[in-house]
């Protein structure tokens, strides 16, 4: 707790979720492998070589559909990769976890790199009217990215202690809002609500900081429409409660990809994913989380292929759209599997 200082720390410290020092999941859960890691050395070191596709993925380039416009009663959403999606409700923008960097990584010359061009870059985005970011995982919280949104005076919303990553990369304080579970805020004269939640994860982007930030998921409440973005979680009793405070939503965002049963308490997977799904109530699932940076030891395209036919089997409603393309998942009939044959 020694970089959380004056009122952040207070706030810290009177937070439920936080106990000796850090903090914690609410089932006893931590970062830790379930099993032995030496199966896990031999799988990355003698498994398949499909972790990386044999070339840049396709993107596609949403600018001209964004200069149209979206009809304001509309939900849209452009997903840009890993869980960056620019979601447009009701005449309003929200960019989550904004990652436009080459790497998820502290270092510029080596980590794991993206599969893909970036769709549109941020200069090239609409104007926003908040930026959302789950927690402080580099694949979510990325340096560069944050440097530029700083910029942009847009408010930027978060879990409670990651404000300190933020004003260090250049965010002003009065731009950051931090939420502890189950606290909301409004913005955009009261017609966008954002309400933190329960999420079984955990955080930290060095030595010395493990779960020294919290990490959340979220609902994202419109006039007319009801989001959820799971961030990164496992598998928790929690997101009933979710649904029944919170829901029931239009669109769930959940993340499926960077998945291994060594750590299954802490990322869902394709089927946990739909497990999730089903406990915030169903509606539409947009899988995020995969399709861009090797952070697992499955096929890069694994996690999407499950998951189509899982749902398949258990008669989910889901939508896959390509890299950049904008959607209105309501006028959606299914997915789109875009990832075969490339």
């Amino acid at each position: 707790m020694a970089r959380l200082q004056g009122l952040r720390r207070e706030r810290a410290i009177a937070s439920a979720q936080f106990r000796d020092g850090t903090f914690r999941n609410t089932s006893p859960v931590g970062p830790g492998l379930k099993q032995s890691p030496l199966p896990l050395a031999r799988e990355y070191f003698f498994g398949g070589d499909r972790r990386v596709p044999a070339a840049r993925l396709p993107v596609e380039r949403p600018h001209e559909a964004w200069a149209r416009g979206a009809e304001r009663e509309e939900l849209r959403i452009t997903w840009l990769g890993h869980s960056t999606v620019l979601l447009e409700t009701d005449g309003l923008r929200v960019l989550t976890d904004p990652v436009f960097g080459e790497r998820a990584s502290p270092l510029a010359f080596a980590g794991p790199r993206r599969f893909h061009e970036v769709p549109a870059k941020l200069a090239e985005l609409p104007p926003l009217d908040a930026v959302l970011l789950s927690h402080d995982h580099y694949d979510h919280l990325c340096a560069e990215s944050m440097r530029a949104i700083a910029k942009l005076g847009v408010p930027v919303v978060t879990s409670l202690g990651v404000g300190h990553h933020l004003e260090a990369l250049g965010v002003s304080p009065e731009n950051i809002i931090e939420l502890d579970w189950w606290e909301s805020c409004a913005i955009a004269g009261g017609d966008l609500r954002f309400t933190a939640a329960p999420a079984q994860h955990f955080s930290g982007r060095g030595l010395g900081d493990r779960n020294t930030t919290l990490w959340s998921s979220w609902a994202i409440q419109s006039a007319r429409h009801k989001i959820f973005f799971s961030g990164d979680t496992g598998l928790t009793a929690e997101l009933e409660t979710v649904r029944d405070r919170l829901g029931p939503f239009d669109l769930t965002m959940i993340e499926i990809g960077a998945w291994h049963p060594a750590w299954g308490d802490i990322h869902l997977g394709p089927a946990g994913a739909l497990d999730a799904f089903g406990m915030l109530g169903g509606g539409t699932l947009l899988p995020v989380h995969w399709g861009t940076f090797n952070l697992a030891l499955h096929d890069w395209d694994e996690p999407a292929e499950t998951l189509l036919g899982l749902a398949r089997e258990r008669g989910a409603r889901i939508v896959t759209p390509p890299l950049g393309r904008p959607i209105e998942p309501a006028k959606l009939e299914g997915p789109t599997p875009w990832w075969r044959g490339l």
